[in-house]
């Protein structure tokens, strides 16, 4: 008769480990479910817009019936239609891949980012809360294509229109001083503004 070593015991879970997996778990059933709400806005009746501040492909500064741009503070939206004139006569045209968001898209947009980034913390060098985000206040646009942020990077602080961030070329805001004094250092990212400090 062969002999058999005893078997060896599973290795004891400590509670701090049962825990730790216990709160991922809960942690990404939280998320799921926060997600899942987010998601459940409704477009307006017309087709294609919506009211909480997604835009389809190819809305430009002057298309008014976007809320996305209606939204924006008059003074940020007259300085991207003055810009958005003058860049088309050198051929470039301005697209608003964003703008104006609601409080529920912009949450939506910072769950997304936690879920394909893992943490709140990676997540926030690209989104901000709704409570601290210059497009909920109408004061921030995603432009595009990369031919008029090329143009906006050249020509906008004449307008007042500067990247505030060194990692989202794409984003520009009002910054009347630029117009005088010249654009203002960027941020490195969102991490970096202290506008985004809770």
């Amino acid at each position: 008769m062969a002999y058999l070593a005893p078997a060896r015991p599973a290795p004891a879970r400590t509670r701090s480990t049962v825990r730790a997996a216990l709160g991922r778990g809960r942690r990404v059933v939280y998320l799921w479910r926060r997600l899942k709400h987010a998601f459940s806005g409704r477009e307006t009746p017309r087709a294609g817009i919506r009211a909480d501040g997604a835009v389809p492909a190819n809305v430009t500064v002057f298309d008014d019936g976007f809320p996305a741009v209606t939204n924006l503070d008059a003074a940020l939206l007259g300085a991207l239609r003055d810009a958005a004139s003058d860049a088309a006569v050198d051929g470039v045209g301005f697209v608003v891949n964003s703008g104006w968001r609601s409080p529920q898209y912009q949450e939506r947009l910072l769950l997304e980012a936690v879920w394909t980034h893992g943490s709140e913390r990676k997540a926030a060098r690209l989104v901000a809360t709704p409570g601290t985000s210059a497009h909920v206040s109408g004061d921030a646009v995603d432009l595009g294509p990369a031919e008029a942020t090329a143009w906006l990077s050249e020509h906008g602080a004449r307008y007042g229109l500067c990247q505030v961030y060194a990692n989202e070329p794409w984003h520009y805001e009002l910054r009347p001083e630029a117009i005088v004094h010249g654009r203002p250092p960027m941020y490195a990212d969102p991490t970096h503004d202290p506008r985004m400090q809770h």
